[in-house]
């Protein structure tokens, strides 16, 4: 599933949101987008076909949309005059014109495959925010002459207006003294909007026991022998445990669920099948963090905590939610996510606890 995205530059209002989302999906059926999903001032489209992708921008009482389309039909003409009919599927669909397919071809040529990584959806709706920042800053202004746009950090976090799935909820200063969140950062594994009946949940991931799990004499063959020495980390407050994967390259992970692109997870059902890979020699115990407990709330629950402001909500890097260990202190994973967040998130990180 390809995508293609549209990048407004000032934020969008309640006004102009209406119009701008007519304009982008009508773009969008130009370029074969199937689905459209709106996160504030960016909206990306996903697609079962071939695609770069499609950009947009306000400025003044003009908004444009230009649609870079990948490989086109065989049987569709190449050509983009400028005066085809708007409506023509394989046309621009909005003002400007395409550049041609042939521009792309080279795209597909083995010996640039192999040196570029397509990036996820969520690493290129984290570029497009990184780079806006840099547009707003007069340093960055300054800085964009020479250097261009901003490469995507190893490590990046931003916030989000909305949770989805593989998101962080970081409590903020109102959970100070409430000892079960306080301080703490949740990956939510399921947003609960996949099913009406399943509230959202998802772990604790910076709070580690200082536990191994032999300490905990479990009964599961595999937790006793293959993942004996791995550590334990606390997950939540209800009753159940669950473990992250860092799956890497291995693709065949049949039975665990994705959490962001590297990063699965599983359940105690999932053992069986955990073990199986340890033992194929596709992952190591290493790659394995296991959460005692997890946290969980009604929809409309977590919707409340997060408009009251007990949470924020940011999207996160994959390579940021695999640095967690052992040795991580409880605080050190929260500011980091505040200060990559940046903005007031990034000052919050270093007021001094409330005293409640």
């Amino acid at each position: 599933m390809d995508l293609c995205c549209l990048h407004v530059k000032y934020p969008i209002s309640p006004i102009m949101d209406q119009s701008i989302k007519n304009c982008f999906m009508f773009s969008s059926r130009a370029v074969g987008v199937d689905d459209l999903r709106v996160f504030g001032n960016l909206a990306i489209g996903f697609s079962s076909k071939k695609l770069v992708v499609s950009k947009g921008y306000c400025n003044n009482d003009s908004f444009v949309v230009r649609a870079m389309g990948g490989k086109k039909n065989p049987d569709s003409s190449s050509s983009n005059s400028g005066d085809n009919d708007k409506t023509n599927p394989e046309g621009d669909g909005l003002k400007g014109s395409n550049p041609s397919p042939e521009k792309y071809e080279s795209h597909d040529a083995p010996s640039q495959k192999s040196h570029i990584k397509p990036l996820d959806w969520r690493e290129f709706r984290a570029l497009l925010y990184i780079n806006e920042k840099a547009e707003v800053s007069e340093t960055h202004k300054q800085e964009k002459s020479s250097s261009g746009s901003k490469a995507l950090p190893a490590k990046w976090a931003h916030p989000l207006s909305t949770p989805e799935n593989g998101c962080l909820l970081v409590a903020t200063e109102k959970l100070d003294g409430v000892k079960t969140f306080e301080r703490t950062v949740v990956l939510l594994l399921r947003s609960g909007t996949r099913n009406p009946q399943e509230g959202p949940f998802g772990i604790v991931i910076n709070r580690p026991l200082h536990k191994k799990i032999k300490h905990m004499k479990p009964n599961n063959l595999h937790l006793a022998t293959t993942f004996a020495d791995c550590y334990l980390h606390f997950g939540g407050p209800l009753e159940a445990s669950m473990f992250l994967l860092r799956a890497g390259e291995v693709s065949d992970l049949t039975g665990f669920e994705q959490v962001t692109p590297g990063v699965c997870f599983g359940s105690r059902n999932n053992l069986d099948a955990a073990g199986e890979l340890i033992k194929k020699g596709m992952l190591k115990p290493q790659d394995f963090r296991f959460f005692f407990g997890y946290a969980g709330w009604q929809l409309d629950q977590l919707r409340e905590e997060i408009d009251s402001e007990y949470w924020y909500v940011a999207a996160c890097s994959a390579n940021l939610l695999l640095s967690i260990s052992q040795n991580s202190t409880s605080d050190g994973l929260w500011e980091e996510v505040l200060q990559l967040m940046g903005g007031r998130y990034s000052e919050l990180s270093r007021k001094p606890k409330q005293d409640i």
